[in-house]
């Protein structure tokens, strides 16, 4: 079965349209379900500018659907699953704002720290919303949020919500794996956990500092010899550090 989105039988006027060439300004006809066209003047391709890609952000099928992509869209369709993971987190976590304040905090920096390190955004930005998912079944189950019960019921919960969004299996298995033990590092670590420990570290002393503060020599070492990538420890001391 076509999927009625790209269904020309659905369509309805404004689905053929024109847009002005970023680089000449000549008209290029769109087609709704175009990802792009090349200006028949100089020859620029150019990004359908009303496409809707958020279907593709979870659809199985999107690949067949939309064929091969352009760079600029699989990015939008990253982005898209980050943001309704995010939606799905605050779901999960219903009125524990602190939980969820934690997990945006975590998000904020694992993009900022990311921009340099070079992880894949999709799954660096995923592990920052899901890295606590399984506090809630740890209390429940052990009463105790410890890191090794949050490593043991965060992967089925995450796996149950992108597999709920249809996420890449690969993507899937790769944030329940960083999820799994996202407190320990082993001895060979990806970028993708790497950026996501170095976030969550920042927003766990931040969060100690305003509890009971330490002094800023001891935040210095801990600075120093804790965190796996130089941009986290450069971003930690930003945030941290009295200057």
């Amino acid at each position: 079965m076509q999927c009625p989105g790209q269904d020309s039988r659905y369509w309805e006027s404004e689905a053929i349209f024109e847009a002005k060439c970023p680089k000449c300004q000549h008209p290029i006809e769109f087609f709704k379900d175009d990802a792009s066209r090349t200006c028949k003047s100089c020859g620029h391709r150019m990004l359908n500018p009303r496409i809707d890609f958020g279907c593709a952000a979870y659809c199985p099928h999107a690949a067949q659907c939309l064929g091969s992509l352009p760079d600029g869209l699989k990015d939008s369709a990253a982005k898209a699953l980050k943001d309704r993971v995010a939606v799905e987190m605050k779901r999960y976590f219903g009125t524990d704002f602190k939980r969820i304040g934690h997990a945006s905090k975590v998000a904020h920096y694992a993009e900022e720290i990311n921009r340099t390190e070079q992880g894949d955004p999709a799954v660096v930005l995923i592990c920052a919303y899901l890295h606590d998912i399984g506090i809630k079944e740890a209390e429940k189950k052990f009463n105790s949020s410890s890191a090794h019960y949050q490593h043991q019921e965060g992967p089925p919960v995450a796996r149950e919500i992108l597999s709920h969004l249809q996420a890449d299996a690969a993507l899937i298995e790769e944030v329940c794996d960083i999820i799994g033990h996202h407190h320990h590092p082993r001895a060979e670590e990806t970028n993708n956990f790497k950026v996501l420990y170095d976030a969550d570290l920042i927003v766990n002393l931040d969060e100690a500092q305003k509890e009971s503060p330490s002094p800023q020599d001891h935040l210095q070492k801990i600075i120093d010899k804790s965190f796996l990538t130089e941009t986290g420890r450069k971003v930690a001391a930003e945030a941290l550090l009295k200057h």
